[in-house]
C-alpha cells in the first residue's frame, strides 16, 4: 500500500474520481436517520449513501461502491467513523466539511476516492486515515 498524501483541490466544479456516492463507516443503526437528515438539510438529499458494516471491512472500496443506495441502513458498525466521498466536486466537499463542522455531528475521518484507494479494503483505508490523523495531531502539537 502506498503512503497517503494530501492534495490541494483547485477546480471547484470538476467531479473527482469515481461514481457519485458517499460511503459512511462507524455509525450505529440508530444514528443513520440523523446522518441522512443532516445530508438532506445541506442539499444532498439525492446523494446515494452506503452505510458500511463490519462484515465489509475486508471488501475493496470498488466493491462497496457497487452496493445500492441505502445498503447497511439499520445495521450497527463498529468501524472507525469515516466518510469516503466519491465523485464529489471541490465545492461539494467544502460544503459538506463545513456543514459537518458546524453541526453537532460526531467527529469522523474523511477521504476522497482515488484510483489507488479504490483497490484498498475499507480496513486498510481506515487504518491509513487514522495514521494521517495522528500525524497531523503530532505536527500540531509541535507547532504550539
Amino acid at each position: 500500500m502506498g503512503k497517503g498524501s494530501f492534495q490541494k483541490l483547485d477546480k471547484p466544479e470538476e467531479r473527482m474520481y469515481g461514481a457519485r456516492k458517499l460511503l459512511v463507516c462507524g455509525y450505529k443503526a440508530d444514528e443513520h436517520e440523523t446522518y441522512l437528515d443532516f445530508l438532506k438539510r445541506i442539499g444532498f438529499e439525492e446523494l446515494p449513501v452506503v452505510f458500511v458494516v463490519d462484515e465489509q471491512q475486508e471488501m475493496t472500496l470498488s466493491d462497496i461502491i457497487e452496493e445500492p443506495h441505502g445498503s447497511g441502513t439499520g445495521k450497527d458498525s463498529g468501524l472507525k467513523r469515516a466518510a469516503i466521498l466519491c465523485g464529489f466536486t471541490q465545492e461539494e466537499i467544502h460544503r459538506i466539511l463545513s456543514a459537518h463542522r458546524s453541526a453537532s455531528m460526531p467527529p469522523q475521518l474523511w477521504a476522497t476516492l482515488t484510483p489507488v484507494s479504490e483497490k484498498w479494503t475499507i480496513s486498510q483505508l481506515l487504518n491509513e486515515l487514522q495514521k494521517e490523523a495522528n500525524e497531523i495531531k503530532k505536527r500540531q502539537g509541535r507547532s504550539k
